[in-house]
C-alpha cells in the first residue's frame, strides 16, 4: 500500500513538473476535481466580504446543469469511434450560458465545470447578459482527419442540442476548435432546429454571420487591461519589458499588438520551449518560424530558454497565455516578474497566489484580462439577433469602452478597498450575480 501510494505521489508531482515547465498539457480527471475546488476556494473570502445571502451561496458552489454524452462518429477507416463530452452550465441567473467548446485528450467533467465557473464570473465582471458555459470533447483532435473533425463537430450539436440555442446557450471556439469548427457547428444546429439560427454560435466565419474582430479579441483585450494598469502606474510601454508564456491564437495577437504599442517583448513560448531576446522581438517573424518549423525552440532570433526558464525572467510583466496551474506553489518562488497578466484561464493556483500577495507581485487576474474574446462573442450574437453587420473599427471601439470602463471599477475596487485586483474582480462579479439571484425570488427553487 505503501508503494502505492509513493508511487502516486510520484506521478502527481511529475505532473506538476511537467505544467510548470510550460508544457501545454491538460489535467486528468483527480487533478481536475482539485482544480474545481481550487478555483471555488476564491469564493469563500469574496462571500464573506459582499455578505452575501446563504440562498446565492449555495447556488454558486455547484453547476446549474452538467450533460455528459457520448459523440460516436464514423471514422475514415470505417471504424465507428465513440468520445466521451461535457456541456456544463456553471449559473444562468443574469443571462444564457456563453462558452466555448474544446477537443483534448485529457478534457474531463472537472475541467469543464471550472471553465464554466470561470466564465459565469468573467461575463459578470465585465457586466454582459451571460452565465457562464463550457465545453469539451475528450479526443486528439491533431489525429483526426478534416472530415472527422467535422463528423465530431456535428455530433456533439446533436448530442447537446436540446441545452443549447440562442436563448440558453451559446457555445464558441476554444482550444482546438476554430471558426471552421463553428461553422460546422451552426450548420448542424440549424438543420436540428430547421431555422437560420446564426445566434447559436458565436466565433462563426464571417460569411455564416461572425463578427470583424473576433479572432484578435482576447489578446487585444488583454492588452487593453495591461495599458490601463500602465496607465495608473505611471509607466511607459517602451520602458515596459514583457514575455509571454504561449504562442497561441490569443498570445500571438496580444504580443504583436503590446509590441505595435512599444512593449518590450522580449520572450515567447509554446510547448517546445521559448526564445529570448533583451533588445525585444519580432513577433511576425517569430509565428512565420514556428509556422514554418513547428516550434519555436527551431526559431534563429534571439536565444532558445526552456518554458521554465520564461517563468523565471526578471521582466515587469510575465503574461501567462498557455493553460492553467501553470504557476504553482512548485514554482512561485521562482517568479521574478513585477505583474501578472492572465490570459489563460486559471493559470496561478490560489496556493500561488497567496504567496505572489506576500511578495507583492500583482496579478491582473484572467476574469478581467482575458474577457476581450467573450465581450466581442456578445457583440456577436448582437449583430445576428439585429440583422447588422459592424466594421472592425466599430467592435474595436465597443470592445474598448466596454473593457476600459469595467476594468477601471476594478482597479478603482482594488486600490479604495486596499485589496488585490483579483478580489476586486470576483466582487464585482460576484456582487452581480448573486443580485440576480435574489432578485428572482425566494421560490425559484420550489416549482
Amino acid at each position: 500500500m505503501a508503494n502505492a501510494k509513493t508511487k502516486k505521489q510520484k506521478t502527481a508531482k511529475k505532473d506538476v513538473t511537467r505544467r510548470s515547465h510550460g508544457e501545454a498539457r491538460a489535467l486528468s480527471p483527480q487533478t481536475g476535481a482539485a482544480l474545481f475546488d481550487d478555483a471555488r476556494s476564491r469564493l469563500e473570502e469574496v462571500f464573506e466580504a459582499l455578505d452575501v445571502h446563504p440562498d446565492a451561496r449555495s447556488r454558486l458552489m455547484q453547476p446549474a446543469l452538467s450533460l455528459q454524452v457520448s459523440v460516436p462518429v464514423r471514422m475514415d477507416d470505417g471504424r465507428l469511434q465513440t468520445f466521451p463530452a461535457w456541456r456544463v452550465q456553471y449559473d444562468v441567473s443574469l443571462g444564457p450560458a456563453k462558452g466555448g467548446v474544446r477537443f483534448h485528450p485529457d478534457v474531463n467533467q472537472h475541467e469543464v465545470t471550472t471553465l464554466s465557473f470561470w466564465m459565469a464570473v468573467k461575463c459578470a465582471v465585465v457586466g454582459l447578459p451571460f452565465g457562464g458555459g463550457k465545453g469539451g470533447v475528450q479526443v486528439n483532435a491533431k489525429q483526426l482527419s478534416s472530415l472527422e473533425r467535422e463528423r465530431l463537430a456535428r455530433g456533439y450539436v446533436r448530442a447537446i442540442a436540446d441545452v443549447m440555442g440562442p436563448d440558453r446557450d451559446i457555445p464558441a471556439p476554444d482550444m482546438n476548435t476554430d471558426a471552421e469548427v463553428m461553422g460546422w457547428m451552426v450548420d448542424e444546429y440549424e438543420h436540428i432546429v430547421r431555422a437560420r439560427a446564426p445566434a447559436a454560435i458565436t466565433g462563426k466565419p464571417l460569411s455564416l454571420g461572425g463578427s470583424q474582430g473576433r479572432v484578435e479579441a482576447t489578446g487585444h483585450g488583454a492588452l487593453t487591461v495591461l495599458d490601463l494598469w500602465t496607465e495608473q502606474e505611471k509607466r511607459k510601454p517602451e520602458e515596459t519589458t514583457v514575455a509571454v508564456q504561449g504562442f497561441g491564437n490569443a498570445a500571438y495577437h496580444f504580443a504583436r499588438q503590446a509590441a505595435e504599442r512599444g512593449y518590450k517583448v522580449v520572450a515567447v513560448s509554446d510547448s517546445s520551449g521559448g526564445i529570448y531576446k533583451k533588445a525585444g522581438l519580432d513577433i511576425d517573424a517569430a509565428r512565420k518560424a514556428k509556422q514554418k518549423h513547428g516550434a519555436l525552440s527551431k526559431c534563429r532570433q534571439g536565444d532558445n530558454i526552456s518554458g521554465a526558464e520564461l517563468l523565471s525572467l526578471e521582466v515587469d510583466v510575465l503574461a501567462l497565455a498557455a493553460m492553467e496551474n501553470q504557476i504553482t506553489d512548485a514554482n512561485v518562488d521562482d517568479v521574478k516578474a513585477g505583474i501578472l497578466l492572465e490570459i489563460a484561464n486559471g493559470p496561478v493556483t490560489s496556493d500561488a497566489d497567496t504567496a505572489l500577495e506576500k511578495r507583492g507581485i500583482d496579478v491582473l487576474p484572467d476574469v478581467l484580462a482575458n474577457t476581450g474574446g467573450v465581450i466581442v462573442s456578445y457583440f456577436e450574437w448582437l449583430q445576428n439577433r439585429a440583422g447588422q453587420a459592424w466594421s472592425e473599427e466599430e467592435v474595436d471601439r465597443r470592445l474598448n469602452e466596454t473593457l476600459e470602463r469595467e476594468a477601471r471599477r476594478v482597479l478603482s475596487r482594488a486600490r479604495d478597498e486596499k485589496i488585490t485586483y483579483r478580489r476586486a474582480a470576483y466582487r464585482q462579479g460576484v456582487e452581480r450575480i448573486s443580485e440576480a439571484i435574489m432578485a428572482r425570488g425566494n421560490c425559484q427553487d420550489c416549482r
